[in-house]
């Protein structure tokens, strides 16, 4: 091959490849950096919750319909293993939806992950917020007869005598809420309280009078015998 001939073809490469580099620079082209993230590659905390937490948990963590994400006494008092089983998989009968793609959600293991970490890191207040709290759950069933003394003794001064309301707070009977939340629910409420929303915790309903954890398992006896038999809810009351 001749001198001339090689250098002719050197030449063509070369425009092809200026060619080929000039495409990737045309005005308005996107670059690999705005091209949207596909929902699994998302990795930040606050989009993230704002995209499947917020809705129910509120935009900062509270004042929304479902727990406050934002409440030290709750960080503390549950575990990682106990958060993750509630993000993955919901809560059946409630509203809680299961959010990890091995249940039908759209959220990734690695996902899952970032959520636990970012509300701990975020929201988890002074190391000691749950010292000498009940825990989170218990496998001891309370009683709901001595729950009744409990509610009478702790609860019915804001709640009203039977739970239906009183001056300071609304009814923790009604039928249609009680069909929504689970018993763990219903002690974590009683445990972590609604602080937001002016619901004391287990240690400052009656002051100098913290809960102790049988009239924990009690009191939420007691609410769950107030709720109604629907035909599907008995594992309600077994859901974490």
């Amino acid at each position: 091959m001749s001198t001339r001939r090689i250098k002719s073809l050197v030449a063509i490469a070369l425009l092809a490849a200026m060619l080929l580099s000039g495409c990737d620079s045309l005005p308005g082209r996107p670059t690999q950096a705005d091209l949207p993230l596909r929902p699994s590659d998302v990795t930040d905390f606050a989009a993230l919750y704002g995209q499947n937490c917020a809705g129910c948990h509120g935009a900062d963590g509270k004042f929304a319909a479902a727990l406050a994400m934002n409440n030290p006494v709750y960080l503390a008092i549950v575990d990682d293993a106990s958060m993750r089983r509630v993000i993955a998989d919901g809560v059946m009968g409630t509203a809680m939806p299961p959010f990890a793609q091995s249940a039908g959600g759209s959220l990734t293991d690695r996902q899952i992950d970032i959520l636990i970490a970012g509300m701990r890191k975020t929201w988890a207040g002074a190391p000691d917020a749950g010292a000498g709290a009940p825990s989170y759950s218990s496998s001891t069933p309370g009683d709901s007869d001595r729950g009744t003394q409990v509610y009478a003794a702790k609860c019915q001064s804001c709640h009203g005598p039977e739970g239906k309301g009183g001056s300071a707070a609304g009814s923790v009977v009604d039928p249609f809420y009680l069909s929504l939340v689970s018993n763990q629910y219903l002690r974590t409420i009683v445990i972590a309280g609604r602080p937001e929303l002016g619901q004391p915790d287990w240690k400052n309903d009656v002051a100098g009078q913290p809960l102790t954890p049988d009239q924990v398992s009690d009191v939420v006896a007691w609410l769950a015998s107030k709720r109604p038999p629907v035909s599907g809810a008995g594992s309600i009351a077994q859901s974490h």
